[in-house]
């Protein structure tokens, strides 16, 4: 039987990042649809938020799993996460306009699957291993679609598969470039397992504080944000790829820079590390 532990108790409820997270994530990745409504690709980069968001409600989901004893369970948890939701993603957006909706569905019956044999099969018994296995799917299927549709402009299967040549902002010309056969989903995969897994992993202890937990999260995600935005050039052309990295770096830079006011603010004390000097006078 699993003992729950309480961390950084306080903050927001987990319920109510749980809201944001799933109905921000959602909408964003729909924004990204602007893409096809305009004719352009400028809007690829709400892909990349909307992986920020599931991302941040993803650390919370963990803390609140890990908070039953499983510190060690931190890195596992992430890669169940991404493994499923790459499964889910894929699925779901082969069926087109309904892709992110079509993603959630797939991706919550795949986790409860995972949480009923994590506790019934492998006799785990934690209490809230099903509810937050089918959250940690979600984060993880949104998380691959978001940032695939940064990657190529649209959540659809169709356009994973095939590329665009973009001349200032407008189609020209289309090419196949595969998302999925030029391993992008794996690059992807990885930085979102990373993501979701550091933040806690990262900031656990007595003083773990929930706004620096998420904060992190959100650094972790934008920097995630930045390869996938570097990626794209090859799939959406330089102007719709400089917005994104430029959305990324902003974003980056604001969360990092937070990150560390906040880290200073629960630090018993803030040595800067400087460099060894070789003594005087020899050994």
């Amino acid at each position: 039987m699993s003992v729950k532990v309480e961390v950084g108790a306080g903050g927001i409820p987990h319920n109510q990042i749980l809201i944001y997270g799933l109905v921000g994530s959602l909408v964003l990745i729909y924004l990204t649809y602007l893409n096809t409504i305009t004719g352009t690709l400028y809007f690829s980069f709400f892909g990349g938020l909307a992986a920020v968001a599931a991302l941040v409600w993803g650390t919370d989901t963990i803390k609140h799993l890990c908070s039953y004893g499983l510190g060690t369970g931190v890195p596992s948890a992430g890669m169940i996460a991404l493994g499923s939701g790459v499964i889910a993603a894929l699925f779901g957006a082969t069926t087109g306009i309904f892709a992110p909706i079509t993603t959630i569905i797939i991706a919550a019956i795949i986790g409860a699957v995972a949480g009923l044999m994590a506790n019934n099969v492998v006799r785990m018994n934690i209490p809230v291993m099903v509810v937050s296995l089918i959250e940690l799917a979600i984060v993880g299927a949104m998380t691959v679609l978001g940032l695939a549709a940064m990657a190529c402009g649209t959540f659809e299967f169709l356009g994973m598969i095939t590329g665009t040549t973009v001349i200032l902002g407008f189609v020209v010309q289309t090419y196949e470039a595969s998302l999925i056969g030029g391993s992008i989903v794996a690059v992807i995969f990885m930085l979102g397992a990373i993501a979701i897994q550091h933040s806690f992993n990262a900031c656990l202890g007595p003083g773990e504080k929930q706004d620096r937990t998420l904060t992190l999260a959100a650094e972790c995600g934008f920097l995630s944000m930045i390869t996938v935005a570097i990626i794209s050039f090859a799939f959406i052309g330089l102007l719709p790829g400089v917005v994104a990295l430029l959305v990324s770096v902003i974003g980056w830079f604001y969360t990092y820079t937070k990150y560390i006011a906040l880290s200073k603010r629960d630090a018993y004390a803030w040595l800067d590390a400087q460099p060894i000097l070789e003594p005087k006078g020899g050994a």
